[in-house]
Order: C-alpha cells, then sequence, then structure tokens
C-alpha cells in the first residue's frame, strides 16, 4: 500500500497529477461531491442553527468505500479538491466520510496543473480552512430554504411543478424588466446624413452632418441648400492615441469574451476550461482574479520578447475591481505560454488561444495610432460634416490580440492627406431616416456582466444559473423572426434630388434571452410578495455576507438567522391568502355562448379558456401553442385554437384528426403523431393532404436493411441525416449519398460506430480503474476493486 494518497475531484485531474508525481503516491478521484442535502426533504434542522444534514450520494457509495480502503493504509492523505469553496467543503467532507486523523490528513491547494505548482503544494500544506467550508455551506443551506419553502407557495398560487431559487429568479428578474422596457419602447426616427466627398486629386472618403433632422422636410430643406454649395476644409486636428490593453481573465470575462468572440454558451465556455485546467494547460479557471503571479509574469515577457521584440514587452500589474474578489488567487492563464498550440480538441484550442492571447497582451505595450478629425463647411449653410480616421503607428498589443472593446476597423479607417482651405466636391449626399433602438435583450455574456456589476452571484454560479433558467421554463432563446420597416432615403447627386422607399430587418436575431410566459408570471408573483428576495440589492448584500464568512468576519448560522426569519413569515402570510396569479387576460366574449374568453397560465401551460369557474357549465380550455404567448393573442386566435382538434375523416377504418400542439400542429392517426409542416394552418387540412403525410412518414420508418438480424432505419434529425440501429443512432457523414445508400455503407458505419462506442468505454472504464480479464471458460470478466461481474 502506498505512503501517500492523494484526493481530487475528477478522474482526469487524476491521471493528469499522476504523471509529476512518484511511486510513493497514489491519486485517486471523488468525482466531485460525495455527500450533499436529501432530495426528499429539507434536510436542514432550522430549530439547531440550522444544521444541514448530509447524505451520502447513491452514487458516491462505491467511491467512498474505495477511498475508505486506499486511505486506511496510508500513512497521510493529501485533499487536494479545487480551489475555491467548493473544493474546500469536498476536501471537508472527505475527511469526516473517510473519518480521517487530522495528523495524518493535509489539505493543499494549487492554481495550475504542473510539476511545479503541484511539488510546491506538497511542500506547503495547510489545513482545511473551515470559514471557506462555511461560506459554501450558508449559500447551499439558504438555496435550499428558500427553493423548499418557495416552491409549494409557487405550486398553490400559479401552477404545479414551478420551483424558485434565490439567484435565478433575480436573473429572471433582469430579463423580465428588459422584456417590458422594450414592449414598451417606443421608437422615433430622425434623418442622418452622410457624404462622399473627392479631393482635386480624385481621393475619395466620407463624412457625416454633425446634425440629424426630426423630419423629411427638413432634410430635404438641408440638401436643397446644398446644391451648387462650395464644400470646404475648415480645420484638421491629427494627435497621437494611446489604448492599453485588457486585463487577463476573470471567469466572467472569459465567459462574456467567448460568448462574443467564438459563440461558446456560457455552460459551454465553462465546460472546456475545465478540461483545458484539468489537462494542465491552463490555470483554475473559477476566479476574480487579474493579478498575475511573479513567476508567470517572467514567462510572458520572455514569449513577449523572443516573438515579437523588446520594444513591446511591458510587465503590468492589475488590481481587481469586482466586489468580494480574492486577491491571493490568480487570473486565468496557459500555463505555459510559448505553447502556441495544444494536443486536445477543435474547441479546446480555439479558448486556449484565446485565453493564451489575452493573456499575453496584458504584458505587452500600449498601442499607438494617430486620430485624426476634419470639419468639413459649406457656403451655403452652417451645418459641418466631420470625417474621422485613424492610423497604426505602433501596433503594440493589437499584434497578439483585440478585445471586445477595441473598435474591429482600427487602421482601416484612414483618410487622404487633407490641408486646411482645401476645396473638395461633394459626389453625393445622402439623408437616411434611422430608428432609435429598444434597450438590447440579454445575452448570456451580456447577463454575466450584469449581474456580475451588481455583485450578484460569483464565478462559480454564473454558468448554473443561466443554465437552470432555461431548464425551468422561465427563460428561452429562440430564432427571433425580424420585421420589415419602412425607410424613405433622400439622395443629392448632381445637383438633383431623388426620393426612395425601401425597407429594413429590425429586431430578428438569435442568442438572446427572453422571458416566457411562465417565467413572467412568476417573475411577476415574486416582485409583488417576496420583494426582499428580488431585490437586487439584497441579494448581492447576501453575497457580501458569504464573502465575510469565508473571511472569517461573520457568523454562518447568525446570517441564516438573520434571512430567514423575515422570508419564513412572508411565507406564511402569503400561503394564507386567497392570491392567485394566472397572468390572466380577458380576451372579449364568444359569440356562440356569450361568454368570457381568457388567456392565462394553466396546470399544463399557458391556455385559453371560454367560461368561469364558478359557472354552472364547466369552463372550455385549450392550449397556446408554442408560436403564440398569453399577452399577445386576440379573440380570434384564441377562438380560433377551440375549433381543434377536429376530424377530418378516416383512413383504413381509423379516424384522421388534425389539432394544433406546442410545438406546432400535427396530425394524429391510430395513436400515432405526425408533425405538419411549419406554418401549417390545420384549419385548412384536407383529409387528401393528411393521408399523404401518414404515408410518407410511415415509408420513411420502413427499415431499409438488417445488420446481424437486426433492422437498419434511416431518417434526419437535428444533427443531420442518420441511420438508427439496434437502438442506437449513427450520424451519416457527406461522404456518403444519404438517398442511396448501399449495404457496405451501412455495415460500415455501424462497425464504425461500435468501434467507437468501445473505445469511448474502455477509456472511461480505465480512468475509473476498470479493467477486463479473461475467465478460466474464455469469457470476459468485469474487474473494479476486488468485485467481479460477469459479462454477458
Amino acid at each position: 500500500m502506498s505512503k501517500n494518497l492523494v484526493i481530487v475531484e475528477s478522474p482526469a485531474k487524476a491521471k493528469t497529477i499522476e504523471k509529476f508525481l512518484g511511486k510513493d503516491y497514489v491519486v485517486a478521484s471523488s468525482y466531485g461531491h460525495i455527500v450533499d442535502l436529501p432530495a426528499k426533504e429539507m434536510g436542514v434542522d432550522i430549530d439547531n442553527r440550522f444544521k444541514p444534514k448530509y447524505i451520502i450520494s447513491p452514487d458516491k457509495k462505491e467511491i467512498i468505500k474505495k477511498l475508505k480502503k486506499l486511505s486506511s493504509g496510508a500513512d497521510i492523505v493529501w485533499l487536494a479538491s479545487d480551489e475555491d469553496r467548493e473544493g474546500e467543503a469536498i476536501a471537508w467532507h472527505l475527511s469526516n466520510q473517510l473519518k480521517l486523523d487530522k495528523n495524518k490528513r493535509k489539505r493543499i491547494v494549487f492554481h495550475e496543473i504542473t510539476k511545479n505548482a503541484i511539488l510546491n503544494s506538497i511542500q506547503n500544506p495547510r489545513d482545511i480552512d473551515q470559514n471557506l467550508v462555511n461560506a459554501q455551506q450558508a449559500r447551499r443551506v439558504l438555496d435550499r430554504l428558500v427553493g423548499y419553502e418557495l416552491s409549494p407557495v409557487l405550486w398553490k398560487k400559479i401552477k404545479s411543478g414551478l420551483s424558485a431559487g434565490r439567484v435565478q429568479s433575480v436573473a429572471v428578474r433582469l430579463i423580465v424588466e428588459r422584456e417590458k422596457e422594450i414592449e414598451a419602447f417606443e421608437a422615433t426616427s430622425s434623418y442622418k446624413t452622410e457624404a462622399v466627398f473627392a479631393k482635386e486629386t480624385g481621393e475619395k472618403f466620407k463624412a457625416k452632418l454633425n446634425t440629424a433632422f426630426d423630419d423629411i422636410d427638413s432634410a430635404h430643406s438641408f440638401l436643397e441648400s446644398c446644391i451648387q454649395a462650395q464644400f470646404t476644409v475648415a480645420k484638421v486636428e491629427s494627435k497621437p492615441v494611446k489604448r492599453s490593453p485588457s486585463a487577463p481573465f476573470t471567469t466572467s470575462a472569459l465567459q462574456q469574451e467567448a460568448s462574443r468572440k467564438l459563440g461558446f454558451p456560457v455552460a459551454k465556455t465553462m465546460r472546456i476550461a475545465q478540461q483545458l485546467y484539468e489537462s494542465g494547460f491552463i490555470t483554475y479557471m473559477r476566479t476574480d482574479s487579474v493579478n498575475l503571479s511573479v513567476e508567470a509574469l517572467d514567462k510572458l515577457q520572455e514569449t513577449i520578447r523572443n516573438t515579437y521584440g523588446e520594444k513591446y514587452a511591458k510587465r503590468r500589474v492589475y488590481k481587481t475591481k469586482s466586489k468580494g474578489a480574492q486577491e491571493a488567487h490568480e487570473a486565468i492563464r496557459p500555463t505555459d505560454p510559448s505553447m502556441e498550440k495544444i494536443s486536445a480538441s477543435h474547441d479546446m484550442n480555439k479558448l486556449y488561444d484565446l485565453i493564451r492571447k489575452r493573456t499575453i497582451a496584458s504584458q505587452m505595450a500600449d498601442a499607438v495610432l494617430e486620430k485624426t478629425k476634419v470639419d468639413i463647411t459649406n457656403d451655403k449653410n452652417e451645418h459641418i460634416f466631420i470625417a474621422e480616421g485613424e492610423v497604426v503607428k505602433f501596433p503594440g498589443f493589437m499584434k497578439a490580440y483585440k478585445d471586445y472593446s477595441d473598435n474591429e476597423e482600427t487602421g482601416n479607417t484612414m483618410l487622404p492627406a487633407l490641408s486646411e482651405n482645401e476645396h473638395l466636391d461633394a459626389e453625393q449626399i445622402e439623408s437616411v431616416q434611422k430608428f432609435s433602438s429598444p434597450p438590447a435583450r440579454y445575452t448570456e455574456a451580456s447577463l454575466v456582466r450584469k449581474l456580475e456589476e451588481l455583485g450578484i452571484g460569483r464565478p462559480s454560479t454564473y454558468a448554473p444559473t443561466i443554465s437552470t433558467i432555461q431548464k425551468r421554463g422561465y427563460v428561452e432563446k429562440p430564432l427571433l423572426k425580424a420585421k420589415s420597416r419602412k425607410v424613405k432615403k433622400l439622395l443629392l447627386k448632381n445637383n438633383s434630388i431623388s426620393e426612395k422607399n425601401t425597407t429594413e430587418k429590425t429586431g430578428g436575431g438569435k442568442g438572446k434571452l427572453i422571458p416566457t410566459d411562465i417565467g413572467r408570471v412568476v417573475n411577476d408573483f415574486l416582485v409583488s410578495y417576496f420583494k426582499n428576495i428580488m431585490d437586487y440589492g439584497f441579494t448581492a448584500e447576501v453575497e457580501n455576507r458569504f464573502d465575510k464568512i469565508a473571511m472569517g468576519k461573520e457568523d454562518w448560522s447568525k446570517v441564516i438567522q438573520d434571512f430567514y426569519e423575515e422570508f419564513h413569515q412572508t411565507i406564511e402570510t402569503v400561503q394564507k391568502t386567497d392570491i392567485k396569479a394566472k397572468g390572466e387576460r380577458l380576451l372579449g366574449v364568444d359569440p356562440a355562448s356569450g361568454k368570457k374568453v381568457y388567456s392565462k397560465i394553466g396546470r399544463f401551460g399557458p391556455m385559453v379558456q371560454i367560461g368561469e369557474a364558478t359557472d354552472e357549465e364547466k369552463p372550455r380550455f385549450a392550449g397556446i401553442p408554442r408560436n403564440m404567448n398569453i399577452r399577445d393573442i386576440n379573440l380570434e386566435q384564441a377562438l380560433e385554437l377551440f375549433r381543434l382538434p377536429k376530424t377530418i375523416g378516416t383512413y383504413k377504418d381509423k379516424e384522421v384528426l388534425v389539432a394544433n400542439g406546442r410545438y406546432g400542429p400535427f396530425v394524429k392517426w391510430d395513436n400515432t403523431y405526425f408533425s405538419l409542416p411549419k406554418g401549417t394552418n390545420p384549419h385548412e387540412v384536407e383529409l387528401s393532404y393528411a393521408i399523404e403525410i401518414i404515408q410518407k412518414k410511415k415509408k420513411e420508418e420502413e427499415p431499409i436493411a438488417e445488420y446481424e438480424n437486426l433492422p437498419v432505419f434511416k431518417g434526419k434529425g437535428r444533427f443531420g441525416p442518420f441511420i438508427k440501429w439496434n437502438n442506437t443512432f449513427i450520424n451519416v457523414p457527406k461522404k456518403y449519398n444519404f438517398d442511396a445508400l448501399t449495404r457496405e455503407d451501412i455495415e460500415e458505419l455501424i462497425r464504425g460506430k461500435i468501434k467507437k462506442d468501445k473505445e469511448k468505454i474502455l477509456k472511461n472504464w480505465e480512468e475509473e480503474g476498470i479493467r477486463l480479464e479473461k475467465a478460466r471458460w474464455g469469457r470476459y470478466k468485469l474487474i473494479k476493486g476486488t468485485k467481479k461481474v460477469e459479462l454477458p
């Protein structure tokens, strides 16, 4: 048995660390948290200073058994979970569950998985920091109290199955309030003017008028005054401008930049960053510090001098601005900045490249630009055209990296040489109607920025918060269809003014966070009755108190007590009221029955209702499709929903129905659902068309071949064409002719998939300490520790 047992959180990290330690060390993984609060009860003893009840997660029993065996035979157990509060709590739980002697356990942390960092941590162990454990415990307990007590209120007052969270609900509030701002926004238009000027030498450039006109008549009057006007350069100003690089990445900065530059959702960024960290390529990916170690600064200076030259290097020290930042931590940086490419996946390389270039740029010289501004006047009116241009004199840090704040056009907006009193020819002047824009909807990146700005949440919470509000159905990221808007243009050319009507697209896009009907109703209810929970300042103050717990300046149970007393009182008060939050709207009256028609949230989601619950005759209900919502649906659309489902005939002696569902129109036949093409009006579907849809789908579902006596089917899904065999979906690459797959193609695809899956399973088993052994009778047995499982 080895003298030293090192316990880390993930098997991938264990594998990397094992390479750096000698034969006296065994590295094992806890696979994250080993205990948690119970799923089917609150698990918090409110009367005993909020003591949490921890239970071993069912999937961790075998892992604890293995770790107990390893730790019992080791002289020292090194608890090497991550360096954040979650990691500290994991170390504490491991110590408790493994019943480690305090003199036998040692806590080690490292910012990066490199040989020097690992060996240095072994040389400088510490004990478990109970303050950090308490800070994590306080967050977990408080979030459990909120979720466990608030969710039943939502079930009673809105609909069953809903849930609430302390940080998640505030994030939804931000998105709902932004959407309401957009809905209340009234666009105003003005006319903005741009001219194309030419020098006598023929060189051309553009300039913008310093005035916007309120209406088309004013714009037209201005253009009229410019007919036969003489334009002159009135002033030329050139001055040097310096730009400094941004600090290296914090967690939130990385999430925002990866979203903007790489198009990565926040959760994907964190997943890939975790892989990079565990593979030893970058430092720890959950941090709110912009500090860099002295060793890292030395390496970066060396890399910059070798790559770009001495004049590009400039040593810089950044100070963290975010609240509660832990300055002892480092920013996210490459462990070896001289390494340009890594042996990893395409996405890992993209994110690594972003981190590396940003870190290198942070230690480089300022960029020096020359900014030129030219004022152009005329002899017919007082208005001034302004032309601006920039020329890069010394790229500095921009040689390595341009961040989001940099003008991507820098270095391209050059002006020709111009001198004061020089005459210019206005080749054309155009005034275009421009509309004011509503506030931008949040993206995942901008929501992270806003939460950070408000002091809500911490680096480890942003990704799970954004994932949770989408999983719960409170927020979605639909593909927004752009709307057309009429735009007027005036053009002065060859001393003649022409008017043109055109259109522009507005409001479209993807990746924007939009509240659902349920999200709005839940938010409005919580804002009305749970002001503290939903208050931005209050939520930020709770985060600050968590930070104080981590520093040993507050008692964690006192923080919970201060919050819980008022919160629980509000819960009891609201539970006793007759309040019902349904987001109800009166749409009008049904002409056929004379009863009122409403849109609202029902037991199964958004719906329309004819009649009152108090009527002798029960109300009628119809679900609202996903392309509509309870705020915008009108009476005519609502009544149309009650005409469905309808029977349009029979096929093979079975009824054919058409209806509208949450995911669009469909045909139902023989207890099977057949989707209709997007945009189809189910009221206009005839029996012959429905039968055609049924037959086409049935034909597609027929097997195209057999492999090992099992049928093979083909189809098209969200990821493209596939074949299905033995309940396994196999993507069909473009090199195959999907419409004419041969038997050889099918066999090749299936064999390739089997081989790939087998290699993946064996790799996972290897990481988990599982191996295959040949049994006496020629069959294989699965060995995990001492447990043997006979394979079929």
